[in-house]
């Protein structure tokens, strides 16, 4: 395998450790706790998978390779809360994850975005290197979130892939 092989490897690997830690964290929890704030900012777990869903849609489809298919639902609910079921969102999210990676995939790590996203993050962004960095980033930033909503909810510490 070439340098590049091996970059996007470990790149790849380490989005899906976060990924995983996201699900690892909010596993357990009923879904009464999922649709439940415990913050005055009014987020829900729920909410935050799904906007982490629609994270992976963004910056993957919309933005690597410049179209994703529509949303089956209108987007008309209070920020990183959701109307839906966690078997929808939960579905969604590992769609989404999905899609991401077979963009990934095929897609070369120096390939530029087809698409831009909005400044000032969309400036910094000038190949799929960058959108993979950044969705590390984005998912472990909310999959700490989520650590300290759990502990919050049920005193669970700890948790994420073993």
């Amino acid at each position: 395998m070439d340098s590049d092989g091996m970059e996007k490897k470990t790149l790849t690997a380490f989005l899906a450790a976060q990924r995983a830690s996201v699900k690892a964290v909010v596993d357990g929890l009923d879904a009464h706790a999922l649709t439940t704030s415990d913050l005055p900012s009014g987020w829900t777990p729920l909410g935050l998978v799904e906007h982490l869903g629609h994270a992976e849609r963004h910056w993957f489809q919309e933005v690597v390779a410049g179209a994703a298919e529509p949303l089956p639902w209108d987007d008309d609910h209070p920020p990183l809360t959701t109307p839906r079921s966690p078997e929808v969102v939960f579905a969604f999210y590992e769609e989404q994850c999905r899609h991401s990676d077979e963009v990934i995939a095929r897609t070369a790590l120096t390939a530029p975005p087809s698409r831009r996203h909005p400044e000032p993050v969309g400036e910094e962004i000038a190949d799929l290197r960058g959108v993979i960095l950044h969705m590390i980033e984005e998912t472990a930033r909310h999959a700490g979130h989520l650590d300290i909503v759990r502990e919050l909810l049920d005193g669970c510490t700890g948790l994420g892939p073993r």
